[in-house]
């Protein structure tokens, strides 16, 4: 059922606090290992922070045209359908059910896992069996009913910026820290090209969560007005506090203890503000991590359902059912949590972050060039909100798109053609479903 009859009530201010709060999750945390090892220098890893909020500035400008086109709920699995085709619509559906929500699910439960093992001080043979505890706890926690996930996620919203302006304010101040140099951009055995690739394929991953703005449009006054000011302000606003956090960061750590740390964010913690007051930031931020977990799941649930309620998945009837109590899609729930335990038995946090990054970009970048595609083919469509600048902010998002997506081919050749292989394993699933419907 469309969405045409939803309420204007969302103002500029909550809709800015909601791309803040959904952009700003655990990458800002990990990510910096990942950044700085692929960077080298922090001159490089800097500017890899700025192009990624620059990017998705870009992306969210280009999607927030088509969003108020199209304001159904299913987002870019609307949004490709209608340019490109339902085929096209549906392996959007089945790359977030079997890699982009499980993927992201795994990996902070991994990240969480670590966190636990470095706080406590345990043996990392129990980190995959704590990462398998807390997202199978997380999952079966959503499937008894929404209240209780939307708790959790209303308490990590507020607490995750906690350990967030502490390291900033702290790091800032840090007399006994270093000086963060831009140059040289590039050191030994780090070409630029491919560096800035690798490292901005781990920034895109922290400002994950862009693509949900365009959402909002349906239920504003004057998307038109209000839309560009609440993306342009409330990214630039994460890029501002990633930025400032990276260098707090660099003023206590240099860029090769940040890449030779699975836990950034807590070592530097452990700088400033020695054993006690750094195991107290650290659980501020599991509190964040657990957070996030919880709203992948949240919003990762529905997909399964989704997609058997328009009887494209095998065994739709089964998929689609609810449970009678808590009214919540348990079959298609367990089935997430299945491939999320897979996932996390690989122990891999950056190669399962790289592996969403690159799949969720191919359709990013395909939503930006529906766009275009709508403004050659349908011209006089109406549209409440225009991407300003055009075609130079659409460019920009694409090429970002294109250049993450190439990097990543060939970077990670095996991982992009795992990622292709998962996703292209959709297409025999919707020409059965296709003809079985027919």
């Amino acid at each position: 059922m469309g969405e045409t009859d939803l309420k204007k009530g969302v103002s500029g201010l909550t809709a800015l606090t909601v791309v803040v709060g959904t952009v700003i999750g655990a990458g800002i945390f990990f990510k910096p290992t990942a950044v700085y090892g692929a960077a080298g220098s922090p001159g490089l890893g800097l500017i890899a922070w700025i192009l990624g909020g620059v990017i998705a500035i870009a992306g969210g400008l280009t999607v927030a045209e088509i969003g108020t086109i199209y304001t159904e709920t299913g987002g870019m699995m609307i949004y490709l359908e209608k340019v490109f085709g339902k085929w096209v619509g549906f392996l959007v559906g089945w790359a977030q059910m079997v890699v982009y929500f499980p993927a992201n699910i795994a990996a902070l439960a991994i990240i969480f896992a670590t966190q636990i093992v470095s706080l406590f001080d345990l043996s990392e043979s129990i980190l995959v069996p704590i990462a398998v505890g807390t997202a199978s706890f997380v999952i079966i926690l959503n499937l008894l009913g929404t209240k209780y996930g939307g708790f959790i996620q209303n308490s990590a919203t507020f607490l995750k910026l906690v350990p967030i302006a502490v390291i900033i304010v702290a790091g800032l101040a840090y007399s006994g820290g270093g000086v963060v140099r831009l140059f040289p951009i590039s050191v030994a055995d780090h070409p630029v090209v491919t560096s800035l690739g690798s490292a901005l394929v781990a920034t895109v991953f922290a400002y994950d969560g862009w693509m949900n703005v365009g959402t909002l449009a349906g239920e504003m006054k004057n998307p038109g007005k209000v839309l560009p000011k609440v993306i342009i302000g409330g990214l630039s606003i994460v890029m501002a506090v990633y930025i400032l956090i990276n260098i707090a960061y660099l003023f206590v750590l240099s860029p090769n203890e940040l890449a030779a740390t699975d836990t950034p964010a807590a070592a530097v913690a452990h700088g400033l503000f020695g054993n006690f007051g750094g195991k107290l930031v650290t659980i501020g931020i599991l509190v964040s991590v657990f957070g996030g977990i919880n709203g992948y799941t949240m919003s990762g649930l529905r997909i399964p359902y989704t997609l058997a309620k328009q009887n494209m998945l095998p065994f739709s009837h089964w998929f689609g059912k609810l449970h009678p109590k808590s009214a919540m899609p348990v079959n298609g729930g367990f089935v997430m949590l299945i491939i999320s335990l897979i996932m996390i038995l690989s122990g891999q946090f950056n190669q399962l972050t790289d592996l969403m990054v690159f799949v969720i970009w191919i359709f990013n970048t395909l939503t930006f060039a529906a766009v275009v595609k709508l403004r050659r083919t349908e011209p006089t469509l109406h549209r409440p909100y225009r991407v300003p600048l055009y075609p130079v902010v659409p460019i920009i998002a694409i090429l970002g798109g294109l250049y993450i997506i190439l990097n990543t081919l060939v970077v990670q050749p095996e991982n992009a053609a795992l990622g292709l292989l998962l996703t292209l394993a959709g297409i025999p699933v919707y020409l059965y479903c296709k003809k079985k419907n027919n």
